[in-house]
């Protein structure tokens, strides 16, 4: 009765249209006055859930990436990436992907990454004779590794959803290769659509311009082996990384790039509370979501439901991906990490799948969702720059979407993409 209640109440919730973290929070606060439960459990699990030392990387890593994005990084990267791969076929298309991915590098965060990259390479490929389509699914979908990479909180929650069991530093270097193989496909991807659809080739503008731009860029893309060098080293922890990053970005901000005004800054600072804010709000409500998942052992159930549907794992397996898929559509992804990493990652578990490489799985299914409607952040947010409706640009969504999806697979099924690094460097 209580599970039942707690499922169809977040459900009702969602359709009423209550934020996902008010209907998982509403959902649970029914369940306790089911059961007959105490609230102040209910408080005590959300208070305890947010009271995390570790948590204070994701608002430093937050606050970086807005640095990032109004501090001047955005137009550097650009360049480099129009520079190298500009005078290919369809080189716009290429360079945005090259653009957003290196972007999505120092941000860690697809939204600030589509904003940013959009934001510049979307007008400039319209002009240039570029269905406005093509650009928003182009930097939608390269925006998309910037989940994968050191600098992305979620990282961070997926740590905390798996209650210890990774560290963040196998974590870190398990979404590397993974990271790289989306990019691979999504240069894939983009390159085959300029050529079917004729779309131009640049001039290359000599190798010189290519290294000028590069050293241009190169300050703001080291916050990356900053953080790499730091966790390995044990110089600083994952929580001192991040301050490490919202330094440096300062620094080049005011002292090397000189593009971040007093508004500017103010601007980040907003911006970066308010996703802090409702990262941890959601992090405090799945917590109590938590407490009422292991009481009623939601896990074994729907362990046991997949295993009467099969017991091969590589079965299971692509049911996990689709029902991650299906609610990485209608949910945020720090919700998805939280709900569904404490359901899914004992059952992978046990059917040989690492801690590690279910991390990586489990935000490239997010990641997807945020370009799926109806939540879809970074499509809306790609779709407002190019003025474009989202009904247009899902009409030709599937040679990206195609591409990611065969990574999904290749990282599901083939271990080595997300656990060589590890193996490599920690063990």
């Amino acid at each position: 009765m209580a599970l039942t209640v707690l499922c169809l109440g977040f459900v009702a919730f969602l359709l009423l249209g209550v934020p996902v973290a008010f209907s998982i929070g509403l959902a649970c606060l029914a369940t306790f006055w089911v059961e007959g439960l105490p609230f102040e459990t209910a408080i005590q699990m959300m208070v305890s859930g947010m009271n995390v030392f570790s948590f204070l990387a994701i608002p430093f890593f937050i606050f970086s990436g807005e640095l990032m994005l109004h501090g001047g990084i955005a137009d550097k990267i650009v360049d480099f990436a129009r520079s190298l791969v500009g005078h290919w076929k369809g080189g716009l298309g290429l360079a945005n992907v090259v653009a957003s991915t290196l972007f999505g590098g120092v941000s860690g965060s697809p939204v600030a990454d589509t904003s940013a990259m959009g934001g510049v390479m979307i007008p400039i490929m319209k002009r240039e004779g570029y269905s406005a389509a093509y650009a928003v699914n182009v930097t939608t979908h390269a925006s998309l590794v910037g989940a994968l990479m050191p600098t992305s909180h979620n990282l961070i929650i997926f740590t905390l959803a798996a209650s210890g069991k990774v560290s963040i530093a196998a974590l870190i270097l398990a979404g590397i290769v993974p990271a790289i193989l989306l990019t691979i496909c999504n240069l894939i991807a983009a390159y085959a659509v300029a050529v079917k659809r004729g779309y131009p080739a640049g001039t290359f503008p000599g190798w010189a311009v290519v290294g000028h731009s590069f050293a241009q860029s190169l300050p703001g893309l080291f916050v990356v082996v900053i953080i790499i060098a730091g966790i390995l080293s044990g110089a600083f922890t994952a929580t001192e990384s991040a301050s490490v990053a919202v330094v440096w970005a300062l620094f080049l901000a005011t002292m090397v790039y000189k593009k971040l005004t007093r508004d500017q800054f103010l601007k980040a600072a907003a911006k970066a509370v308010k996703s802090t804010g409702a990262v941890l709000l959601l992090i405090g409500i799945s917590s109590m979501f938590g407490y009422l998942i292991g009481l009623y052992g939601v896990a074994e159930l729907t362990g046991n439901m997949l295993s009467g549907f099969s017991t091969t794992p590589w079965v299971i397996f692509l049911c996990v991906n689709v029902i991650l898929f299906v609610l990485g559509t209608f949910l945020d992804m720090a919700a998805t990490i939280l709900i569904c990493t404490p359901i899914f990652l004992p059952i992978c578990q046990q059917m040989g799948m690492s801690t590690e490489q279910f991390g990586i799985v489990m935000l490239i299914n997010c990641a997807l969702g945020l370009n799926t409607p109806p939540v879809g952040t970074t499509q809306f947010v790609g779709c407002t720059i190019g003025g474009v409706s989202v009904g247009t640009v899902m009409k030709t969504i599937w040679p990206f979407y195609g591409g990611l999806i065969a990574a999904l697979m290749l990282v599901t099924y083939v271990p080595s993409f997300s656990m060589w690094l590890p193996n490599l460097i920690l063990k």
